[in-house]
């Protein structure tokens, strides 16, 4: 680690929230509030899937791994957050910020590819239903969410690898509220054109790619749905793909926003606005979407709930 030392800069303040200095500690009891909640639901997702076996499938499978992973990359950024809106100065160490960026990027890039793998589960499940538990059997799902693990570890590295061997000689003024790719960039003394190239690249490669197959898909999950002949099992069938749609949408849109843009066009308040939703009240969603509305889901965790309440009586 001999280039943290190379550089006169040795921490970073953020000033993510510093234009909303008066609503602060209200800020962190709502945003504790909605986290505390988003905790509570994904560990009652992830318990009730582990102890029903009418929810060990491939797809239950996928949604435990994607509650998990928003678990884990809001434990990133969130709980430093929190502390940061109490504390007057609000810093963190050189070093510090690349281990957040580089576990930030991790999963929220395996959260892409894992989105993919759950589109690649809805097609098999209904394009091919009667081989479904042959292509999806759980060597597979873990294979699968194993190549979303290894692409984001890669791409995450390369990334916060190239950003922090910049020099970093000026300003240490963050205008954002975790170690985010733009808002570092942007306090980098120089860098190429190709460092920005890279950058983009991997950004389209993690955004694009799993959004392509993810169409792709989509495209043969509608054809077959549309050959279905009862208009009740045409429902029937998209149901089952509605909460991956709905995810998809707000995943790619936030993450398209700030990630595929050109640095001249970077807005540090849009950026915060838009991070605030992607970091804390998408994976507050997410959960609600997904199992919370479904009907099986619902029926597992009843029943989850009766044999605890056996157990401790």
């Amino acid at each position: 680690m001999e280039w943290v030392n190379e550089t006169l800069v040795t921490e970073f303040v953020f000033l993510g929230f510093s234009s909303l200095a008066g609503l602060q500690r209200l800020l962190f009891a709502v945003f504790l509030l909605v986290y505390l909640f988003m905790l509570g639901t994904n560990a009652i997702i992830v318990s009730t899937i582990v102890l029903d076996r009418a929810l060990h499938t491939p797809m239950y499978f996928f949604l435990g791994v994607l509650s998990c992973s928003e678990t884990c990359y809001t434990f990133v950024i969130v709980p430093k957050m929190l502390v940061d809106l109490l504390a007057q100065k609000k810093t963190i160490s050189f070093l510090g910020c690349a281990i957040q960026m580089f576990s930030f990027l991790f999963l929220i890039c395996s959260h892409s590819f894992l989105l993919a793998a759950m589109g690649y589960d809805r097609y098999v499940a209904i394009c091919n239903p009667l081989r479904y538990t042959v292509l999806m059997g759980f060597g597979v799902c873990v294979g699968l969410v194993a190549a979303a693990c290894a692409c984001g570890f890669i791409i995450s590295l390369v990334t916060t690898s190239m950003i922090f061997h910049l020099p970093f000689h000026s300003s240490n003024q963050l205008h954002h509220f975790f170690c985010d790719v733009s808002p570092v960039l942007k306090l980098a003394s120089h860098h190429s054109y190709l460092n920005q190239l890279v950058i983009f690249v991997l950004g389209v490669f993690v955004l694009v790619i799993p959004l392509l197959l993810i169409l792709v898909s989509y495209v043969l999950i509608i054809s077959a749905i549309l050959k279905i002949p009862s208009s009740v099992g045409r429902y029937k069938a998209f149901s089952t793909c509605a909460s991956h749609l709905i995810v998809v949408t707000v995943h790619y849109g936030c993450a398209s926003f700030i990630y595929l843009r050109p640095k001249s066009n970077y807005s540090s308040s849009q950026d915060t606005l838009i991070s605030v939703s992607y970091t804390i009240l998408t994976p507050l969603f997410n959960p609600m979407i997904y199992s919370l509305r479904n009907k099986e889901f619902k029926s597992a965790l009843q029943r989850a709930m009766i044999h605890t309440s056996y157990s401790i009586n």
